[in-house]
């Protein structure tokens, strides 16, 4: 038997969306950070050999483009909206979390799905679907706690077997609560979404307007703006800004030979006044003072 001393909760504190972003092992992923203030995030993991579980906590608004490790079904528990949203390792996801945002996951590894036939077809539709049920807070606070008292844990096996029979419980319980027609509604904006996010991590340095936006997600303007405003609770013209904004401040932190002018100018801030406060106003410090951290 595995002794509770081989068990370790590692914990991460970040003050960047980036250095968040790589905190999480085995997860493609790019964070824009979405609201104003100075960023500030935290991670605990614990590694179950096969089953991993993770909690994650960001102050600000952040967009994320991820995906889970491939071969891998995750179980993430949303402390926003109390929903459970399982994920797999082949479909790429665009989230944009809300402020104090906090979430605890479950992710089961590519050898623990096979070894225990998880049935990847019978989940077809339902992933990043928002699915509720009574349990999901109850759990949630479960899992948080047990990575707070992972020194009583003396049989990590058990463990695992636990968090599996319990996840595929509270799937089956809100499944059963399901309203498909608000589903039906919800897998569109997210198709929309994630066109979008594809584009967006797939050109990280493109920079393009709102008609060009609806051309790349495939519908027409309205549409877009509606799917936006639902799945953002923002117009697609102010995701456009802050995208350039996170842009601007990525070359800032990598380009020490250039200027703030240089860097305004490539994202297409032609007043450098507006630019730096619009930037100080989202990252709490002026373009020029990011420079002066560039690697």
């Amino acid at each position: 038997m595995t002794q509770a001393t081989a068990l370790r909760v590692q914990a991460f504190t970040t003050g960047d969306v980036a250095a968040q972003c790589s905190a999480t092992p085995g997860w493609v992923q790019q964070y824009q950070q979405m609201s104003p203030g100075h960023f500030a995030g935290r991670i605990r993991y614990l590694d179950l050999q096969g089953v991993e579980v993770y909690e994650e906590s960001m102050n600000t608004r952040v967009e994320q483009h991820f995906k889970a490790p491939t071969g891998a079904l995750a179980f993430c528990f949303d402390g926003s909206d109390n929903a459970l949203y399982v994920l797999n390792g082949e479909s790429r996801n665009t989230w944009i979390t809300p402020e104090n945002y906090r979430e605890v996951a479950v992710v089961f590894g590519p050898h623990f799905v096979q070894r225990h036939g998880l049935d990847m077809a019978r989940l077809e539709g339902l992933f990043m679907a928002p699915l509720t049920c009574q349990q999901n807070a109850l759990f949630s606070r479960w899992l948080s706690g047990t990575l707070t008292r992972v020194s009583t844990v003396s049989d990590p096996v058990s463990l695992t077997q636990q968090l599996l029979d319990d996840c595929l419980f509270i799937l089956d319980n809100a499944c059963a609560c399901l309203d498909r027609s608000s589903l039906q509604k919800r897998s569109e904006e997210r198709r929309l979404m994630a066109r979008v996010g594809e584009w967006s991590a797939d050109a990280p340095d493109e920079t393009v307007n709102l008609l060009e936006l609806a051309q790349i997600a495939g519908v027409p303007l309205r549409q877009l703006q509606q799917g936006f405003k639902t799945y953002t609770g923002m117009s697609p013209a102010q995701w456009l800004r802050l995208r350039r904004l996170n842009g601007a401040r990525r070359e800032l932190l990598n380009s020490p030979g250039t200027t703030v002018a240089e860097v305004a100018m490539n994202w297409s801030f032609w007043h450098l006044g507006r630019f730096s406060n619009s930037y100080r106003a989202l990252f709490k410090e002026l373009p020029s003072e990011t420079l002066k951290h560039s690697l």
